[in-house]
């Protein structure tokens, strides 16, 4: 069943993605790519005051890092840099260890990527939209 979950969830977030699509008035750009299996993405941002009011990513990839883009923007867009910095940082200790239960249901819909840890080859792939959010803010 839980397989099943996490492959409605990828499906749906791939064929029908809501944050995949240009952000012209975006303050914010940086591409992020995974040479080891071809992902590439543009994460846009519009941050006003310090809050992320907006983005989007371009790009192709695999269905995992694709997917993984999208519920970021899910939920970070309204979030303060601040807020969306300890998201990123959730989730990468949730694939690369363990996290609590309240820190994995902040994570919401993101929180099916959890088994990727198991799927080696795969956590680039996950971690990609997130490595590159973090990049972004950091500078």
């Amino acid at each position: 069943m839980a397989s099943t979950f996490y492959n409605e969830v990828l499906t749906d977030h791939n064929i029908n993605p809501t944050h995949k699509h240009t952000l012209p008035d975006a303050n914010f750009k940086l591409q992020g790519v995974n040479p080891s299996c071809g992902d590439d993405i543009t994460l846009n941002l519009k941050v006003e005051d310090g809050i992320i009011v907006d983005g989007s990513y371009e790009g192709v990839g695999c269905a995992i890092s694709q997917a993984s883009a999208d519920m970021m923007l899910d939920l970070v867009i309204g979030k303060t840099k601040e807020e969306a910095l300890k998201l990123s940082d959730t989730f990468m200790r949730m694939i690369k260890s363990s996290v609590t239960e309240d820190e994995l249901d902040s994570l919401e819909e993101a929180s099916i990527l959890q088994d990727i840890s198991h799927m080696p080859a795969r956590v680039k792939c996950a971690v990609l939209g997130w490595r590159t959010l973090d990049e972004i803010l950091n500078k």
